[in-house]
């Protein structure tokens, strides 16, 4: 059973409608007296998110919605439309997006029993606004062939200057640099922070620059000798038949951080019911939905990511068990701008 609507099947045209008149709405329609549905604006674009929501209106008889966008334009989308959208819920990418989502109205409050026992309390916003549905870890990756560097285990390692000239790293104003410096200044301190960018930016072997594949592709080829990078990103090469990305998991080792003490920084992808859904019930029956066994799988596979419910499966559980930090995701996002001003006080690109 196919989904009722998707970008990915509609002509430019169509699509162009979709976003001009959203749903029913462009006629006046009554929407919600129409069969069963639940309307859902997501930055998440893999084949395996569509199995769910496929598998869902099989089970349900409730059938999904989709539109397909970047984080910030759905987020200033949904603001837009005001109390007159459509949108039953927002899926999206990185604890900063769905903490600023939060910030501008998008969310409503949630009290679900199921939600509580399924995710843990640090991958979800303690007022029930959203809940974390896939993690990553942000980890040290280094040349395999060079070795470790002695008494390197945990962030704050980065900035000793034995590892001056021998780091490469993306821009500070990447959401994901921006989410582990927010941790940093959670768990260390504001100084203690600003002294850690302003080490690393010394220890810098090239301006910052690139995705993560590009980091780690660098350090693979000897460019550099560390760097940080998301697990997804390891796991799409680790997946791989390319001889070239075969090549980049050969020449890299990981290194989960900070493991005795607070533990690795993740991240998430999460999810809320957005504050003026037209299908409430729905979208949280959904949302439970989305942390079932099943869903947990697929909606991890489909990203190389860790579930938030149960077991790593797929190649990043071959990285190993690793003890992550159990602070509240929401956090990242309250420090994000503290996060800017530190890097640029740094001089972090």
């Amino acid at each position: 059973m196919r989904m009722n609507i998707s970008m990915r099947a509609l002509p430019l045209s169509a699509v162009s409608l979709l976003i001009a008149y959203p749903f029913g709405a462009m006629a006046g329609m009554d929407y919600s007296s129409r069969q069963e549905v639940v309307n859902v604006y997501s930055a998440r674009h893999y084949d395996t998110d569509l199995q769910l929501y496929e598998r869902f209106t099989e089970d349900t008889g409730i059938k999904v919605n989709l539109i397909e966008g970047g984080s910030d334009g759905l987020i200033e989308r949904i603001v837009n439309e005001g109390e007159f959208s459509p949108a039953d819920m927002l899926i999206t990418v990185d604890a900063g997006r769905l903490w600023r989502a939060a910030r501008e109205g998008v969310f409503q409050s949630v009290d679900s029993d199921v939600l509580k026992a399924r995710v843990p309390a640090h991958l979800r916003e303690p007022d029930g606004l959203w809940f974390g549905l896939s993690k990553r870890a942000r980890v040290i990756v280094y040349n395999r062939a060079q070795g470790l560097p002695d008494d390197i285990s945990r962030y704050e390692d980065l900035a000793d200057a034995r590892l001056q000239d021998k780091v490469c790293m993306r821009s500070s104003g990447n959401i994901y640099n921006l989410s582990l410096l927010g941790s940093l200044i959670e768990h260390d301190g504001e100084d203690a922070a600003q002294q850690w960018a302003a080490g690393v930016v010394a220890n810098f072997r090239r301006p910052p620059q690139g995705n993560d594949s590009a980091q780690l592709r660098a350090v693979a080829a000897g460019e550099c000798d560390v760097s940080i990078a998301n697990t997804y990103y390891i796991g799409r090469f680790m997946a791989s038949e390319d001889p070239a990305d075969k090549a980049v998991v050969d020449g890299i080792g990981v290194l989960f951080p900070n493991q005795d003490d607070r533990g690795t920084h993740v991240n998430i992808s999460g999810a809320g019911v957005a504050r003026h859904a037209p299908h409430r019930e729905n979208a949280i029956r959904f949302l439970e939905y989305l942390t079932s066994d099943f869903a947990q799988r697929l909606f991890a596979e489909g990203n190389n990511e860790y579930p938030v419910v149960g077991e790593a499966t797929g190649p990043v559980a071959r990285l190993g068990m690793f003890k992550e930090d159990a602070v509240n995701a929401s956090v990242l996002g309250a420090n994000q701008a503290l996060a800017v001003k530190t890097f640029d006080k740094a001089g972090w690109q």
